[in-house]
């Protein structure tokens, strides 16, 4: 129980951390035209960045989510017969691929931001070469783990296993989708990409740190 009290601690004081943070760079107070009325500075915060808002809600969400199946594996370990899992030496180089993901994302962003249009496309194809070896090193690391004998079935352990990192994969296909898009859309000649390829930089982070943390549960225990 403790154990999963720390990983909600943890998970929901980054989002926090990073919800200040954009909070503050955000500047609302700050009119964009000189005749702008008073009233408007105030309305800014909800008004001026609806797809940031979106996807903070959704993250909320999903730290919740994710917070309550840690807590569930924190408290299903405590049963007698819970056998711990031998994770498969892969799962090393998949978080080191998912880490190098998450750091080309940034590079790209960096490169939307500063209007280095150089950077897109290829920040955004290696970006998605890494997350789709990272998806293919998982599909793997399950099919090692069931060539050895280790179903779902065999042991709560293992249940916990597929399920944790099959809803991570899955999280990651659903933000495959948005990368796609964005993808299309430099590679034909649009270069007005910064605010989708931010908005995908940091889902790629959280779902790193998602990741990292779910890593290091399944390692001490």
């Amino acid at each position: 129980m403790e154990i999963g009290l720390i990983i909600v601690a943890v998970m929901l004081a980054s989002l926090i951390g990073w919800l200040l943070k954009q909070t503050l760079n955000a500047e609302p107070w700050v009119a964009e035209a000189v005749d702008t009325i008073d009233e408007s500075r105030y309305q800014a915060p909800f008004s001026a960045k609806p797809k940031l808002v979106a996807l903070t809600l959704f993250l909320a969400v999903v730290t919740s989510f994710f917070a309550l199946i840690f807590s569930a594996y924190a408290l299903r370990m405590e049963l007698g017969d819970w056998v711990p899992l031998t994770e498969p030496q892969l799962l090393w180089t998949n978080t080191v691929v998912l880490i190098l993901a998450s750091i080309a994302f940034q590079w790209t962003r960096n490169g939307a931001s500063t209007g280095d249009i150089g950077r897109l496309r290829p920040g955004l194809a290696v970006t998605g070469l890494l997350t789709a070896a990272f998806l293919f090193g998982q599909f793997i690391a399950w099919q090692q783990l069931q060539s050895s004998g280790h179903y779902m079935t065999s042991n709560p352990s293992i249940a916990f296993f597929f399920m944790l990192t099959g809803l991570h994969a899955l999280h990651i296909l659903g933000g495959m989708y948005v990368w796609a898009r964005a993808t299309l859309r430099v590679f034909g000649g649009d270069s007005d990409v910064e605010q989708s390829i931010t908005l995908c930089t940091i889902y790629w982070h959280f779902l790193l740190l998602v990741w990292l943390v779910m890593f290091g549960l399944m390692l001490s225990t």
